[in-house]
């Protein structure tokens, strides 16, 4: 009971971080501008903190692989959503301290160094959208695999393993079907529908535990 306590809490707290840190997350235009110094100090700092909820976030859905019982799906589930966790880090370190570096240096610079750094710029966030996009669709399929295994197990409310379902069905569609960008608002509306699903786990989990 306190194991899955402790699940519940871990995973309600990444949720919750996915959430803050897409709503404070700059732009490419704000880095640009004026306020961009004080920007670029902020956009360093939430990654950061990305960073560091990946693992308190996986470790999470350990306590809920343990929660669901050891099966196939439970444990499919779990690979699907380690390899999203090590696909974030791969878009959160050039899009917090890579981009944010390069913005510095096109500050000191002009004429045609400025115009090749903002190249690389470009560049930058090419890599991180591609890995963003790795991440949404690994997540994606974490959260059917949880939500199968949810229905499978009856161990959890049967609505949660249905809304899973839904979102991860959507998300990958919206991202095979290229109607979904990730940019920041694209791959904030998807974290703001992951993020809810996995709040709602964890509130089971939680109740649960009492």
């Amino acid at each position: 009971m306190n194991r899955d306590k402790t699940s519940g809490i871990l995973l309600i707290a990444g949720a919750l971080t996915g959430v803050i840190v897409m709503a404070l997350h700059p732009t490419a235009h704000g880095l640009l501008g004026s306020a961009g110094a004080g920007l670029g100090h902020l956009n360093q700092a939430i990654h950061a903190v990305a960073i560091a909820a990946t693992p308190v976030v996986f470790m999470g859905f350990l306590g809920l692989a343990r929660r669901l019982g050891p099966t196939d799906l439970t444990t499919a589930a779990l690979v699907a959503c380690g390899f999203g966790g090590v696909a974030i880090l791969g878009a959160a370190v050039p899009s917090g301290f890579v981009a944010t570096g390069v913005v510095s240096w096109m500050r000191e610079a002009d004429g045609a160094a400025r115009e090749s750094l903002h190249t690389l710029l470009d560049y930058t966030a090419l890599w991180n959208q591609a890995f963003a996009k790795v991440y949404a669709a690994a997540n994606a399929v974490g959260i059917l695999l949880w939500s199968a295994a949810i229905l499978a197990t009856g161990r959890m409310a049967r609505g949660i393993g249905f809304a899973g379902i839904a979102i991860g069905a959507a998300v990958l569609l919206g991202i095979l079907s290229g109607h979904v960008h990730l940019d920041v608002h694209g791959f904030g509306a998807i974290m703001i529908l992951q993020s809810g699903w996995m709040a709602a786990v964890g509130i089971a989990m939680l109740r649960g535990a009492r």
